[in-house]
């Protein structure tokens, strides 16, 4: 592993002016500060097909595993869809596989119109632990997300401090020693049936 941690910020958010996508890069710009190199995959950029286990080296499924595959921590980064993540981020980690997510540390936030955004984050967390990554505890969650971002910036003071520090996380524990695996993940054998 480099002395330098490589950070993914992976965006859950297909809309132009996401909430998503502002609060992730600010939780990267703060792991730059702390001296990590960051990577932000906006999916609105790769050609991602709904995951077919036939076909898995599809569009720009390749690029992302390989962009993944670099990084010590990942973030997961989602707006609340029914009570769960988006649809684009499940194909984009459909795509990957316990070589893009094993040992590797995952940071999860969530962003939502609504009062209520940590169901996704309960979601992304079970995801990550069948792929036996190391889930950072720290989680951000912003919910009514309308009144604190503006002019394309995180505004509200509480939900900055959050996802800063899910940024100095993401560095302080990109080496963390790895667990054993958890039992979700001997027993997840993927899309092989």
């Amino acid at each position: 592993m480099p002395d330098r941690p490589h950070v993914v910020a992976l965006v859950g958010s297909l809309r132009d002016g996401s909430y998503t996508r502002i609060a992730l890069q600010h939780a990267l710009d703060e792991a730059e500060e702390r001296g990590a190199s960051t990577d932000l995959i906006d999916l609105r950029h790769l050609d991602l097909a709904v995951f077919d286990a036939d076909a898995r080296e599809v569009g720009d499924a390749l690029a992302l595993k390989r962009r993944i595959r670099r990084a010590d921590s990942v973030l997961l980064g989602t707006p609340s869809y029914h009570g769960s993540y988006s649809s684009i981020l499940k194909t984009a980690l459909d795509y990957c596989g316990f070589d893009e997510f094993e040992n590797t540390t995952v940071g999860l936030l969530s962003v939502s119109g609504g009062a209520f955004p940590i169901t996704p984050l309960d979601h992304l967390r079970s995801v990550a632990r069948a792929l036996n990554a190391w889930v950072i505890p720290h989680q951000a969650a912003i919910p009514k997300a309308s009144g604190k971002f503006a002019d394309g910036e995180l505004t509200d003071e509480s939900s900055r401090e959050r996802v800063a520090t899910l940024g100095q996380r993401a560095v302080e524990y990109a080496t963390i020693e790895p667990d054993p695996p958890c039992l979700e993940s001997t027993e997840n054998v993927g899309a092989d049936d």
